[in-house]
């Protein structure tokens, strides 16, 4: 029998916490008082909370579900942090920048292979906003559907990393090929958390308009088969000139 007293809940908590002492109360006393005399504005302009799915581009097997919260700069920008969970113990994971299809068309070839399209996510009804009713939703879910997003990953939790480990891995979006699918357990447990149906919320969507063209540039590895990873190497570092009149 699960407990009820709170133990399992804080023992999973504590397992997925980084390595560290506990915070002290002198500690908790200084964040509440810097809370309240400060403004903390962007972090009060995240104004809406996405949950999806997401996919390593050097290793599409490793799927991921990730929580954006996001603030909109414009009607064609959005920037997002991302976390492994809307709990207040969830980690940052990494950061998602999200643009219109009118700036996509902008950025140079070799940029836009580093980017994903959102149609398919969308649609696919894996793009949720919880505890939103869909009607609301609408309008922004057809904006969405016709934007490029680019996420880096710092944090390689799925891979039992306690803390941000290596360099940053670029994700890639779910798509409606084998190995863009997402598994079908990882949508059941997400769906099943916010009590929704990804297959309802698919058939209540069928009416977005997708975009009428998907750059190829985006979602490289559809048409090429290749993905893209970082590697950190030793380099030169560049040098201040001296100032004018002081000898080297």
């Amino acid at each position: 029998m699960a407990a009820t007293d709170g133990t399992e809940a804080t023992r999973d908590q504590g397992e997925h916490m980084p390595p560290g002492k506990p915070m002290s109360m002198e500690q908790h006393m200084l964040d509440k008082g810097a809370q309240m005399m400060q403004s903390l504005k962007p972090i009060k302009h995240m104004n809406q909370h996405v949950c999806t799915f997401a996919l390593y581009s050097h290793d599409l097997t490793r799927q991921i579900e990730t929580h954006h919260f996001v603030t909109r700069s414009n009607q064609d920008f959005l920037q997002c942090a991302v976390y492994d969970s809307d709990e207040s113990t969830a980690r940052l994971i990494g950061v998602e920048y999200i643009i219109s299809d009118k700036i996509f068309e902008t950025l140079s070839p070799d940029e836009q292979k580093l980017w994903h399209s959102h149609a398919y996510e969308v649609k696919s009804g894996l793009w949720v906003n919880p505890r939103v009713p869909e009607m609301i939703m609408n309008l922004e879910l057809q904006n969405i559907a016709k934007t490029y997003g680019k996420f880096w990953c710092t944090w390689q939790t799925d891979r039992g990393d306690k803390l941000p480990i290596g360099p940053p891995a670029l994700m890639m979006s779910p798509q409606a090929v084998n190995m863009g699918m997402v598994k079908p357990d990882l949508v059941a447990k997400r769906d099943a958390k916010y009590n929704l149906s990804s297959d309802a919320l698919k058939k209540s969507r069928m009416e977005i308009g997708e975009p009428e063209w998907i750059n190829p540039q985006a979602d490289y590895w559809k048409q090429h088969g290749k993905g893209f990873a970082i590697d950190v190497e030793t380099t030169e570092m560049k040098k201040m000139a001296p100032s004018p009149g002081k000898s080297t």
